[in-house]
């Protein structure tokens, strides 16, 4: 048995959550913070059999996609050297999927 932790954007959730149950897989939904741009993402825990992984991976990889997204950057915390910083907005990467594959030694539902 395995345990798939996939983190993704908070706009991806309902539509993955969605293809999941549809293809009969249990998933608990946990509400997480990322630290690059500090925005709401999900944490999702999928248990699935170790046969399984492929077609858990195969719905991520269809539901969640990068898009491009502007963000201002975060003043840094400087000391008290007199620099002045002017954020500017840039556009970087966002979305898709982080996957952790564990396994599990051992399942217990009561």
């Amino acid at each position: 048995m395995k345990l798939v932790v996939t983190v993704i954007q908070d706009k991806d959730a309902p539509d993955l959550l969605q293809a999941l149950v549809d293809a009969g897989y249990r998933t608990t939904k946990l509400s997480s913070t990322g630290g690059f741009l500090r925005e709401g993402n999900t944490t999702l825990l999928i248990g699935c059999e170790s046969g399984a992984v492929g077609d858990v991976l195969d719905t991520i990889k269809k539901v969640c996609r990068t898009r491009e997204q502007t963000v201002t950057p975060l003043t840094p915390i400087s000391g008290s050297t007199g620099e002045s910083y002017v954020p500017y907005p840039v556009e970087v990467t966002v979305g898709g999927a982080t996957v952790f594959v564990i396994d599990v030694e051992r399942f217990v539902q009561v």
